[in-house]
């Protein structure tokens, strides 16, 4: 197998899932992301598994790894605080966006850490935890959750490697749980001083963080670090860069992790040029 990075982008399943594979493997990606249901609305779809069967077969002949990203509206830290219907609904939710991964073929599905507004913080990460072990004990096949870190426009929960190695910890089966880093995120959040990106690899691996991690959003960023604002930027288009992304991408301990980028386009309405930029690094 080759070496190159297996990186991709954010696509759309307009065409079906077959179609977002296809899509992807045009523009000379090796791995994609996409929505496995309407992204702004927690309601449960009946998939096409003809249709999803026919991504994964696509997937493999191909060589494309692909990881499904929940709805904005899953949040794993309300708890029962909107109501258990709302709770419910999460966790099915969820439980839908797994079995779809799984019948494409994809590795996982991304979740956002989760938070809870107001002073009830240790109670909002008692509910991810919940949350989790209420999603995992029905489900059984390979695809895993993945929980990606926040950069802190929502609260301070969910911004540090430490807190995701903890809940997971804490799962009744984190064999069943994954992680997804955005290195928007973390800059943003003020968790990766990029001059010294050595650091963070080296604190990662105390944590056992990247033995569990399994995707990558490669986001630039157009803030600052610590501004906690998650605005992405294309590849070197933003205050992370070239040479920090890069290092970060071609650091041992990510070697084999789905990269998927989740930028602006280019000029021609996909990501192939950003693709291509960051298929050059190796």
């Amino acid at each position: 197998m080759s070496n190159k990075i297996r990186i991709g982008s954010h696509v759309s399943t307009r065409g079906g899932f077959i179609g977002a594979a296809r899509k992807s493997e045009g523009i000379g990606a090796r791995a994609f992301q996409y929505f496995p249901k309407n992204p702004r609305s927690l309601h449960i779809k009946t998939p096409d598994l003809r249709d999803a069967r026919a991504c994964a077969a696509y997937c493999e002949e191909h060589d494309l790894a692909s990881i499904a990203h929940t709805p904005y509206p899953t949040n794993m830290g309300i708890g029962l605080s909107r109501g258990e219907d709302h709770y419910s609904l999460t966790v099915e939710s969820l439980l839908n966006d797994l079995i779809i991964a799984e019948a494409c073929g994809s590795l996982g599905i991304v979740v956002h850490f989760g938070h809870l507004k107001g002073e009830h913080v240790l109670k909002g990460y008692q509910n991810i935890i919940q949350c989790m072990n209420d999603v995992l004990s029905a489900w059984h096949g390979q695809a895993k959750l993945l929980i990606e870190n926040q950069a802190g426009d929502h609260g301070d929960m969910g911004m540090t490697l430490e807190e995701l190695v903890k809940v997971r910890e804490l799962a009744d089966q984190p064999e069943k749980i994954g992680f997804c880093l955005d290195t928007c995120h973390l800059f943003a959040a003020g968790q990766w001083d990029i001059q010294h990106t050595d650091d963070l690899i080296e604190k990662g691996t105390a944590l056992g963080y990247w033995d569990n991690l399994v995707a990558v959003h490669l986001n630039d960023s157009k803030y600052g670090s610590g501004s906690r604002k998650d605005r992405h930027a294309r590849v070197g288009q933003g205050m992370i860069g070239t040479n920090a992304l890069k290092a970060l991408a071609l650091s041992p301990e990510l070697n084999g992790t789905a990269f998927v980028l989740e930028s602006e386009k280019g000029e021609d309405g996909t990501h192939r040029e950003d693709i291509a930029e960051v298929l050059s690094w190796s």
